[in-house]
């Protein structure tokens, strides 16, 4: 598994990108914007590029970014424990926030939105600014529930509807 990690938030001083072999030191201007670009191959496409803003201490979030490499993503873990606020500030309704911050080919992700969701987000490419699946449902992935049915919301500037129900 290729696990690539920034240590620190954007409120922090300088953040840490672990690349392949390298390390990169970003101040906190940059880690917001480069941190995909820093620590991803070029080689990669952009729909398969991910970086999850997540609470260095929340399991399910490491679980998740794990279930995600393992559906062909490359996952760059971002350590911020104000990812909610960054949450809000891209867009997700408050009521609606996930237990973690992702972002892929230009599209914010909040919580633990399956795969397939992501997949079909980057593939139709709607006009919203992301997608969310609020809350820890049990049987979502990274938890440890069993399956069922999970709605993910999608939001932007026409508001807020029901982007999968599935």
């Amino acid at each position: 598994m290729n696990r690539r990690f920034v240590l620190g938030s954007a409120l922090s001083v300088a953040a840490v990108a672990v690349a392949g072999l390298g390390v990169t030191t970003l101040t906190a201007q940059e880690s917001s914007t480069a941190v995909a670009t820093a620590t991803t191959s070029n080689a990669v496409p952009a729909n398969r590029q991910m970086t999850i803003w997540r609470d260095p201490s929340c399991g399910c979030c490491d679980a998740y970014a794990d279930y995600m490499e393992e559906n062909g993503y490359v996952v760059t873990r971002v350590d911020d424990r104000d990812f909610d606020k960054r949450s809000i500030e891209v867009g997700v309704p408050e009521n609606g926030l996930g237990c973690h911050l992702a972002q892929v080919d230009g599209y914010y992700v909040s919580g633990l939105v399956p795969a397939e969701i992501v997949d079909r987000l980057t593939t139709e490419r709607p006009e919203i600014i992301g997608i969310t699946l609020p809350g820890m449902p049990q049987n979502a992935p990274g938890m440890a529930g069993k399956n069922g049915p999970l709605k993910t919301f999608a939001f932007g500037k026409d508001g807020v509807s029901v982007y999968a129900d599935e």
